[in-house]
């Protein structure tokens, strides 16, 4: 009760204390029987709404225009994915079922990661309510993601010269093999993932940090794996703005993995990374990214977690970021 109860009175007061992003479109997408919940993120917003979140809380966005797409991926994957032109074998490594529905689902994912970077870099800290695509590829998409909204976001912010280095810190469970090789070569761009080894993506391109894990290494280990790096990556690298993939599924009753991680071990990775990015006066713009667990009440609980986490942080860490950090204009 202490957590909902500490929740509660920061969000019944004057202002939420950062900014959320979130579309209702995001749940009313067909896609069939599917392990990838997609009710989550009303499930999440509807939480955040009892916990005392006024709707002026939530930013709307919209979806992303070509330009944005084209900083990341071809402009024929573009034009293809807009006419339903994907083949067999592109829908097959997708993992999702095909629908026009479905496009719009990923520019809007688009949309709402690169709105959060920019409020983030303007308060702070902000949260995506969805986001975190990160297998999309330039030129395909794979294992539920069409478009990469992460590296789109780590590309627009630096293009628009809002920031000059960002950092990826993906703690989805799988590797983000997309954002990786989208990313590669780009000495602006340090991008971080911490994962399952034995499980998809099978092949891994580099990430600039690789931290792999295996199968039943739980809590002690995977926090272990990220303190060995953070703070001192964030020290090293000074990041303008950090994009934290604060995926589900490293859980221990997750479908999809074996990593063993507890509710409370994800709570602290939430604390390490977030805590010691704002400790810095580093901005932190906050995704879902995945989580497949049996009971769908156990991913929104570790999502809302997250944002627990973050608006602690914030009321902690309230100021703005340091002028080296960013250059306020609108995206």
């Amino acid at each position: 009760m202490g957590d909902l109860y500490d929740l509660f009175k920061v969000l019944v007061g004057k202002r939420f204390p950062f900014q959320l992003v979130f579309s209702n479109e995001y749940w009313m997408i067909e896609s069939g029987k599917h392990v990838f919940p997609i009710q989550k993120y009303r499930l999440v917003y509807e939480n955040l709404l009892a916990m005392g979140a006024k709707k002026e809380n939530f930013l709307r966005p919209r979806p992303a225009p070509d330009e944005d797409v084209l900083l990341v991926h071809s402009e024929r994957y573009l034009k293809r994915i807009k006419t339903g032109g994907l083949s067999q074998t592109e829908l097959k490594v997708l993992e999702i079922r095909y629908s026009p529905e479905i496009v719009r689902f990923a520019l809007l994912s688009v949309g709402g990661t690169v709105l959060a970077a920019r409020k983030a870099l303007e308060s702070g800290l902000a949260v995506h309510i969805g986001g975190g695509f990160h297998h999309a590829f330039p030129d395909h998409g794979e294992g539920f993601c069409l478009l990469n909204d992460i590296a789109v976001a780590a590309r627009k912010v630096i293009a628009a010269g809002l920031a000059e280095r960002v950092m990826v810190v993906d703690c989805d469970l799988h590797q983000g093999n997309g954002t990786a090789a989208a990313l590669s070569g780009r000495p602006e761009i340090f991008t971080l993932s911490i994962h399952q080894m034995d499980i998809y993506p099978h092949e891994k391109p580099l990430s600039t940090l690789d931290i792999g894990l295996w199968a039943g290494d739980g809590d002690a280990k995977y926090l272990a794996g990220l303190r060995a790096h953070i703070p001192k990556v964030y020290r090293e690298f000074r990041p303008h703005l950090v994009i934290y993939l604060a995926g589900a599924d490293p859980y221990e009753k997750d479908q999809l993995g074996g990593l063993a991680v507890t509710k409370a071990g994800l709570k602290e990775r939430d604390k390490l990374v977030i805590e010691s990015a704002r400790r810095l006066g580093i901005p932190v713009a906050v995704v879902l990214a995945g989580g497949y667990a049996l009971d769908i009440k156990d991913t929104v609980d570790i999502h809302l977690n997250t944002v627990r986490i973050a608006q602690r942080v914030q009321r902690i860490y309230p100021a703005p970021p340091s002028p080296l950090a960013a250059v306020h204009r609108p995206v």
